[in-house]
């Protein structure tokens, strides 16, 4: 890349303090801005990383600040209002992550501001990012294995528009495919009929553009994660670099290959380095992105499906929605902040860089 891009980052929590980590290690970045509204950790993470140009939100950062990307790390409730003031501050890129806000519209809104103004709109810390995952995917499309025969999504629960959105993300990946429909049971009965999807277990079908039909199947087991498979192969993800099988032994069990992938560049950053690589990447060359705010959209809308599917009797829903406000909310310390396990980042963590807690 011949460019040196600009960086604001948008939320300094732990997640917003890695991807000032990233930006600051990549020779072609500079963070020149953040904002935060806690006073004492946009302080703390200001000294960190040696900048002075600190702001309570985005809207104040833009007044002041014209930055090439920027990348919004916030809860969910307040995803929406910070990508479209970067969009409409002139940025090139901005990024974000999951789970992208709870209402279908609200989503439209951003993916449509920006490709209105021209603006990139990426996705950030999703395994779909992973350098193994997107070499596996690439092999998958060069038909290496074979057209496919068939995909399932193994543990869908706890938290659909969250940690189930990495399922979908990879699903739509490894099939380069679109899900069309969506049937859909799930439990317990108090998850599904709360306006958040905390604990919610969802088994069903998805139907793909390319004429599969993948099972879901929500509670624990044996697997987990994604699988696709041909005639003779089989590539499974599960929340680490995919396992390959290929061919058959004399008993007919499948055969687990050792193809090597690509070593990454910044291995210490793993899948968030390279989502932004992606994103400079493509930023500077176009193409296609690792993870994109589209793709986003596309894990929530399958996940707002398969709860009102299930809600409303196992009725199949066709996609995308029709009906735009439908809503699905992540757990509170996603939608509104905090930490999920209460231990809150203290000023002395993010001065050090102690992106987790410390455990006794």
């Amino acid at each position: 890349m011949t460019e040196k891009y600009t960086v604001a980052i948008i939320g300094c929590g732990r997640l917003g303090q890695h991807y000032a980590e990233v930006y600051q290690t990549l020779p072609n970045t500079e963070v020149i801005a953040i904002a935060e509204y806690n006073p004492e950790r946009r302080k703390a993470v200001g000294e960190r990383f040696g900048i002075s140009a600190l702001y309570q939100d985005a809207e104040a950062l833009f007044r002041h600040q014209s930055p090439d990307i920027a990348a919004v790390v916030l809860p969910g409730k307040f995803i929406k209002e910070a990508v479209i003031a970067a969009a409409q501050a002139g940025v090139k890129g901005v990024s974000t992550d999951k789970p992208i806000e709870a209402r279908l519209s609200d989503v439209d809104a951003m993916v449509e501001e920006c490709e209105e103004r021209g603006v990139l709109f990426a996705g950030g810390n999703l395994q779909r990012a992973m350098g193994e995952v997107q070499e596996a995917a690439r092999w998958l499309r060069a038909g290496d294995y074979g057209p496919l025969r068939g995909a399932s999504v193994h543990n869908w629960g706890g938290e659909i528009s969250g940690g189930g959105c990495q399922h979908i993300a990879v699903l739509r990946l490894f099939t380069h495919a679109e899900i069309t429909e969506v049937i859909a049971w799930g439990h317990p009965q108090e998850a599904l009929e709360s306006a958040e999807d905390t604990g919610l277990v969802i088994n069903g079908q998805f139907q793909l553009s390319n004429g599969l039909s993948c099972p879901v199947f929500g509670s624990a087991s044996d697997r987990k994660g994604v699988a696709v498979w041909s005639d003779d192969a089989l590539i499974s993800w599960d929340w680490d670099p995919p396992t390959i099988f290929q061919g058959f032994d004399d008993k007919g069990a499948r055969i687990a290959v050792d193809r090597p992938y690509t070593p990454l560049e910044y291995p210490r950053f793993s899948y968030l380095g390279t989502s932004i690589l992606s994103f400079l990447d493509v930023l500077e060359n176009g193409g296609e992105l690792y993870v994109s705010g589209h793709d986003l959209r596309q894990s929530l809308e399958a996940a707002i499906a398969a709860k009102y599917s299930a809600l409303w009797g196992s009725v199949p829903l066709k996609l995308p929605l029709q009906d735009r406000s439908l809503t699905l909310y992540p757990r509170p310390y996603r939608w509104l902040g905090g930490d999920h396990d209460d231990r809150v980042q203290t000023v002395e963590e993010a001065l050090e860089g102690q992106l987790f807690p410390r455990t006794s």
